[in-house]
This record gives C-alpha cells, sequence and structure tokens, in this order.
C-alpha cells in the first residue's frame, strides 16, 4: 500500500481517535462530507455513526447507509486503495457482527475480518486469544468484569473465538476462527495473511504497541499483494495504522489552545465505576463546584423536564461568576427498565437535557470536558452541531481533544475533551481538569 492508503473508520462512539491526532472526524455521512475526508492530507479519519447508542436494526441501517455513500464517495474522488475499520469498544460491547456483516455486504468481498480489541492505553490486551483488562496492575479476562454484565451488550467469553461463536449465533464456529497469536505476530505473519479467504474471522492477540506496528506492516503488505481485509477494533491499532508522528501540542500544554482566560465546564454522562471514581475525586478540588441532575425526576416527572434545564443553567452561572468550574453531572444511581427499549428512550431524554444544557452555556467558556462515549457523541454532533471537527490530539492517553471552527455560532475555536468513561486512572478527570483550567 502507498502512503495516500486511506483509513476510514467507522466509529460507534466518539473516542475511536484516542491514539491519533491533527485527522478529521465527521459527524455526519453524506457524500459531499465523505469526500472531505477522503481529500485531507492525514491519511486517517472517522465517521462518528453513535451506532452503539442505537437498535441493532438502526445500527444496521446507519452502517449500510455510510457505506453505501463512501462508495460513491471513492469513486468521485478515484480512490482504489483504502482499509475500513469498524472501530468499536475494547470491552467487546458493541454490535458485532451486525455491523461488520452490514459492511461486507456493502463493500466486499473482503478476504477476511480480524478482532483487534487491545487497546494499550486503556490497559486492555490480548493474550492467547484471552481478552484482558488490567484492574490494579492484575490481568483479568473480560468476562468477569462489569463490561461483560451490560445489559445491552453482555457477553460470556474473554477467549475471543468462543466469544465469536457466541456473538455470531454459532454461524462461525469457534474452531473455523484463525488465531493469531504473540509468537506468530512477532515473527511476522505475511504468509498466513496471504492464505486468507471468504471473509475469515481472525483474532490478533496484542501486548505492546510493537506487536500491532509488526501486524499492521504485515497487513500494509499483504493488502500491496491485493488482499481485501476488513477490522472489527479497538484504538490501538489505529495507531500503527496510520503511522502519524508525535501529536503537535504536548498533552500538558494543551491549556494553549484555549480561546479565552475564564472557566470552563466538564458534563458527565458515563455511569461506568470509573467515572463515578474519577467524578468523586474530581469534586474534592476547591476551584470545581458540582450540579447533580437528578434523572429519576426526568423519568417519573418527564413535565419537569424545562425545571430541570433552568434549575442547572442558573447554577452554571452563579458557579462562574465565582470564577469556578461547574461539574455537570447525572445522578449515579442506576435505573430499571421494563425493556432495553424503554433505557434507550429513556437515554435519549437525559441526553437531549444535557445537550440544552450544552446548547445554553455562556459563550465564554474556555473549554468543555465530556465524559463518556454517548455522551460526547452527542455533545459533537447535537449539542455543538458540528458536520467535522479537526483532531488536536491526546489531554491524556485515551483522550481525544478537538477544537470546534473560528466560524462556529455559539463556540468558536473551542476546545473539546472526548473523554471515554472506562479510560484514565483515578485522578484522570482532575489532571485533564488541570491541565486545561491552569493554561
Amino acid at each position: 500500500m502507498n502512503s495516500q492508503t486511506k483509513i476510514i473508520v467507522l466509529d460507534d462512539d466518539p473516542t475511536g481517535s484516542q491514539t491519533v491526532h491533527s485527522c478529521l472526524l465527521l459527524m455526519q455521512w453524506d457524500v459531499e462530507t465523505l469526500r472531505l475526508g477522503l481529500r485531507d492530507a492525514v491519511p486517517i479519519f472517522f465517521v462518528l455513526t453513535n451506532t452503539r447508542a442505537l437498535t441493532p436494526e438502526k445500527a444496521t441501517e446507519i452502517t449500510r447507509e455510510v457505506c453505501r455513500n463512501l462508495k460513491l464517495a471513492l469513486a468521485a474522488e478515484n480512490i482504489q486503495e483504502f482499509l475500513i475499520v469498524s472501530r468499536s469498544d475494547s470491552t467487546l460491547r458493541g454490535h458485532y457482527p451486525i455491523e461488520t456483516d452490514a459492511i461486507a455486504e456493502e463493500l466486499g468481498s473482503f478476504d477476511a475480518h480480524f478482532l483487534i480489541p487491545a487497546f494499550f492505553e486503556g490497559g486492555r490486551v490480548t493474550r492467547d486469544s484471552i481478552h484482558y483488562l488490567m484492574i490494579d496492575g492484575t490481568p483479568t479476562p473480560v468476562h468477569e468484569t462489569e463490561f461483560a454484565k451490560d445489559s445491552v451488550f453482555g457477553y460470556h467469553h474473554s477467549y475471543l473465538p468462543d466469544y465469536v461463536e457466541e456473538k455470531t449465533k454459532s454461524k462461525i464456529k469457534s474452531d473455523q476462527v484463525k488465531r493469531f497469536l504473540l509468537h506468530d505476530i512477532r515473527k511476522g505473519c505475511l504468509p498466513e495473511l496471504l492464505e486468507l479467504k471468504d471473509n475469515q474471522c481472525g483474532v490478533v492477540d496484542g501486548e505492546i504497541q510493537t506487536d500491532l506496528d509488526q501486524f499492521a506492516q504485515d497487513i500494509l503488505a499483504a493488502a500491496d499483494q491485493g488482499k481485501h481485509f476488513l477490522f472489527r477494533s479497538a484504538a490501538s491499532i489505529l495507531t500503527s495504522l496510520a503511522q502519524l508522528r508525535k501529536q503537535p501540542l504536548a498533552p500538558e500544554l494543551m491549556g494553549e489552545y484555549k480561546p479565552t482566560d475564564k472557566t470552563g465546564v466538564i458534563l458527565v454522562g458515563s455511569h461506568v465505576k470509573k467515572t463515578t471514581e474519577q467524578l468523586n475525586n474530581l469534586l474534592k478540588e476547591s476551584g470545581v463546584v458540582g450540579i447533580e441532575i437528578d434523572v429519576t425526576r426526568l423519568r417519573d416527572f418527564p413535565e419537569q423536564r424545562h425545571q430541570l434545564l433552568t434549575e442547572a443553567l442558573d447554577k452554571i452561572n452563579v458557579i462562574r461568576a465565582d470564577n469556578k468550574t461547574p461539574v455537570i453531572y447525572t445522578s449515579r444511581q442506576e435505573l430499571t427498565f421494563n425493556t432495553i427499549q424503554e433505557r434507550l428512550d429513556f437515554g435519549v431524554a437525559v441526553s437531549t437535557l444535557l445537550m440544552s444544557i450544552v446548547q445554553q452555556l455562556p459563550r465564554d467558556i474556555s473549554f468543555l470536558i465530556s465524559k463518556g462515549g454517548i455522551t460526547s457523541n452527542d455533545v459533537l454532533s447535537t449539542g455543538l452541531s458540528l458536520r467535522s471537527a479537526r483532531l488536536l490530539g491526546q489531554i491524556l492517553p485515551g483522550c481525544s481533544m478537538i477544537t470546534t471552527a473560528e466560524d462556529h455560532p455559539l463556540f468558536p475555536n473551542l476546545p473539546v475533551v472526548l473523554f471515554p468513561g472506562n479510560v484514565g486512572d483515578a485522578q484522570g478527570l482532575t489532571t485533564a481538569y488541570h491541565r486545561l483550567s491552569q493554561a
């Protein structure tokens, strides 16, 4: 593959760019917007589909729509060489194999599709085809973590061939999955890659970035020889495929992007354990004040939505008048619902409220930190109504920062941090706050 090969990432939430920089994130996928990404000088770009927040049917429909428009955009730009990545969660939650099946049907025929969930910045490694999450330095098989109990995307296996069999409902049997183990990858596996055909499913180990660097080299060499591959991956393989240099500004200096010297705003939507721990530590800081949005009120009394909005905006103004940073967060208790659809509908109601808050924030804020993948996607597409955004880089390992355009009607040149729910140490949110507030 030549240096102009485009890496096109369909990202099921907006945090997949968490290991790269300088590229475009596209919030829309009409043909003209996709052509923007294809023409961009940076070899990789992301289409933020947000399908992880949607039903399987809607996720399929959107994936097909992106692929059909992409075919037209590729033809219009006369691009033959490209790689397609279905980027998803490093803890195995998401619409697999629904999305890869839809991509293969629209853009096939692929010789293989690879599951590569390793995400080193988030402490996710794969060894002997078993996917682990590092918890306090101990590798824990992901099926033993809170993520495997997800009410929408739960699963029972950390051994990836068994995970594939479970998720494909035995359409692909465990023993049919091609395993790329660490010793294969480290010695080079080009011959094995060249033998793959008929959209063979492969699962790929990775303990450190150089493992995926080596695998990516072999992938690109096989593609040079006419092989056509699809990826279902977390973010770390994207670093290896894109081969970008260091980001322009070091993480600790990214406060220099702030357009004003006023305080910023922090928005926390994610409910995973790590987020709650980070939030509790952040709220101990003297420069921040918490604003809890009681979502049970929204569930039990939907007519109180406007009152909740007004209360939050009033508190934000009072806190900022005191030169403090407001931290808006949804109440932490896990609510129960009779059906998955009810849960998804309520998620939309909460998001609508949060995005109304974002749209009515004071115009002179100097930064916005958005905690949680779905929350971050909503901030970009709805709260800020962005068609595209330029990725500045990572303010913490795995935490992207973008900037709005100079001509944004509400918040020009605003740095926005996209902070995944399950990334960072206990002080992660506090560190990001300090880097932006102290510059």
